[in-house]
C-alpha cells in the first residue's frame, strides 16, 4: 500500500499559493484493508475514506470507463492493480494530474509541471470529453488562475466547443452547474469563466440569459465598451475586486442587466426599462439552476433598483425610503451593503471607469442607517394608535431621519 498527495494541494504548492484541503490516493489497497486500518468509508460512487486522525480524504486509485450520458455515466474500477499513473491519467487537467510521494518527489506523467510553468490549462487526454462538467471546471479554474497569467490551450478550447455542440451539457444537473458558477463568481476574475464558456459556445447552454448579452450594443457615452457582454465581464470582475469571495454580490452583479438582451432592435442602443425587463429572465435562470433564495432576492433588488441607486441624490426622501422598503432593508439590513457594492460594480465596470468614485454606495448605507435607527417603541405620542397608524408614524419618522441625515451631510 503506497500513499500519494495529489491534485490541488500539489498544484497550489507549485504555484506558491496558500495550502487548502489535501487529497490522497492509495495504490495497492482494497476497501477492506482501509477499513481494517481504521479509515471510515464515505464514498458513494467510488471508494473514498476518511483518515481516522486527520479526517482527510483518501481515495483508492481508480480508472473510469464511460457507460452513459452525463457526468455520472461512468463505470469505476478501483482494483488494487490500478497504478498511480493510470489514476492520474483519468483526471481533467494536466496541472491537476501531479502527485507527490512520501519522499517529496513528484510523479508527473502528463506534463503538468511544464504547463504550470507555461501557465497553460490543458486537458489530460481524449477522455476529458466524456465528462461535460469539465467544461465548466475549465472556466472556473481560469477564473481563479487567469490573474496568474493562465490561458487555455487551443486544443482544449476546440474540444470544449465540440462537447458543447454535442448537447452533453444538457445532462448536467442544476445543482452541479450552480456549484461551479458559484465558485467562479467567488474567484478573482469571473470574466475568464464567462469569456471561456462564451468562446466555446457553452455559455448559451448553461446561462443563455447571460450569453444573450453578447453583441447587444449600448450607448457609447455611458458605455465606451459598447458591447453589453463586455460590460458584464467588467462588472463581474469589479464585483470580485470590491467584494472578494462574496458570491452573493457576484451573482447580483452577474444578473443585473439581463433585461438589455430583450431590448427591441429599433430602440437600441438605448435600453429603456431594462431594469424591470430583467426580472423575468432572472426568475427563469434562478428556477432552472435552483439558485438559493438569498441570492435570488439580492439579485432581484439589484436588477430592479440599480438605476435608482445610481441617481440616489436626485430621489426625494420618501422615495429613498420606498427604495429601502422594496429591498426589505429593515428586515434584512445586511442586504443594503451588498446592494451598494453590486451597484458600484455596475457603475465602475466600464472602460475607463475602474478608478471612479461612487459616493452613492456610502450614501445609501448612511441613509439606511439613519432610517434603521427609528424604532416604534421610541416614538412618543402613539399610545392608543392602531397598527396601521403606528406604521404610518414610523414611516414619517424614517423619512424625517433620512431628511435630517441629508441636511447634516450638506
Amino acid at each position: 500500500m503506497d500513499t500519494y498527495l495529489v491534485g490541488g494541494a500539489v498544484r497550489d504548492a507549485l504555484l506558491d499559493l496558500p495550502p487548502g484541503d489535501r487529497d490522497w490516493v492509495v495504490v495497492g489497497a482494497t476497501p477492506q484493508q482501509m477499513l481494517d486500518a481504521g479509515f471510515k468509508a464515505v464514498g458513494r460512487d467510488f471508494p473514498v475514506f476518511l483518515h481516522p486522525d486527520t479526517g482527510e480524504e483518501y481515495a483508492l486509485a481508480r480508472t473510469e470507463r464511460k457507460s452513459g450520458r452525463g457526468h455520472r455515466g461512468f463505470v469505476v474500477d478501483a482494483d488494487p492493480s490500478v497504478t498511480l499513473e493510470e489514476d492520474l491519467q483519468r483526471r481533467d487537467f494536466t496541472i491537476n494530474a501531479i502527485a507527490r510521494d512520501a519522499h517529496g518527489d513528484l510523479v508527473d506523467p502528463c506534463g503538468g509541471v511544464d504547463d504550470i510553468e507555461a501557465r497553460v490549462l490543458r486537458h489530460v487526454g481524449p477522455a476529458f470529453a466524456e465528462d461535460p462538467l469539465r467544461v465548466l471546471r475549465a472556466g472556473r479554474f481560469l477564473a481563479r488562475f487567469a490573474p496568474l497569467g493562465f490561458g487555455i490551450a487551443p486544443e482544449t478550447l476546440v474540444l470544449m466547443r465540440q462537447m458543447a455542440a454535442s448537447g452533453e451539457l444538457d445532462t448536467l444537473v442544476p445543482e452541479r452547474v450552480w456549484q461551479e458558477l458559484r465558485k467562479a463568481l467567488a474567484a478573482p476574475q469571473p470574466s475568464a469563466f464567462l469569456a471561456t464558456l462564451h468562446a466555446c459556445r457553452a455559455l448559451a447552454a448553461i446561462l443563455p440569459e447571460v450569453d444573450a448579452l453578447y453583441g447587444v450594443p449600448q450607448r457609447a457615452e455611458y458605455h465606451p465598451e459598447i458591447d453589453t457582454g463586455a460590460h458584464q465581464q467588467l462588472v463581474s470582475d469589479m464585483a470580485a475586486r470590491l467584494a472578494p469571495g462574496d458570491d452573493l454580490v457576484g451573482f447580483a452583479a452577474l444578473t443585473h442587466d439581463l433585461g438589455k438582451a430583450l431590448t427591441p432592435p429599433h430602440v437600441l442602443p438605448k435600453h429603456i426599462g431594462h431594469e424591470h425587463a430583467g426580472l423575468k429572465p432572472l426568475a427563469a435562470l434562478c428556477e432552472r439552476l435552483k439558485v438559493p433564495l438569498e441570492h435570488r432576492r439580492l439579485a432581484e433588488a439589484v436588477c430592479r433598483e440599480h438605476l435608482n441607486v445610481h441617481r440616489l441624490a436626485e430621489l426625494r426622501d420618501a422615495t429613498v425610503l420606498e427604495l429601502l422598503e422594496r429591498c426589505d432593508a429593515f428586515r434584512r439590513p445586511e442586504r443594503v451593503a451588498r446592494i451598494a457594492l453590486a451597484c458600484e460594480a455596475d457603475k465602475r465596470g466600464r472602460l475607463g471607469s475602474g478608478q471612479a468614485d461612487y459616493p452613492q454606495g456610502p450614501e445609501l448605507r448612511r441613509l439606511h442607517a439613519a432610517a434603521l435607527a427609528v424604532n416604534a417603541r421610541d416614538l412618543g405620542g402613539h399610545e392608543g394608535l392602531s397598527g396601521p397608524q403606528v406604521g404610518e408614524a414610523v414611516r414619517k419618522a424614517r423619512i424625517a431621519a433620512i431628511s435630517a441625515a441629508r441636511t447634516l451631510r450638506a
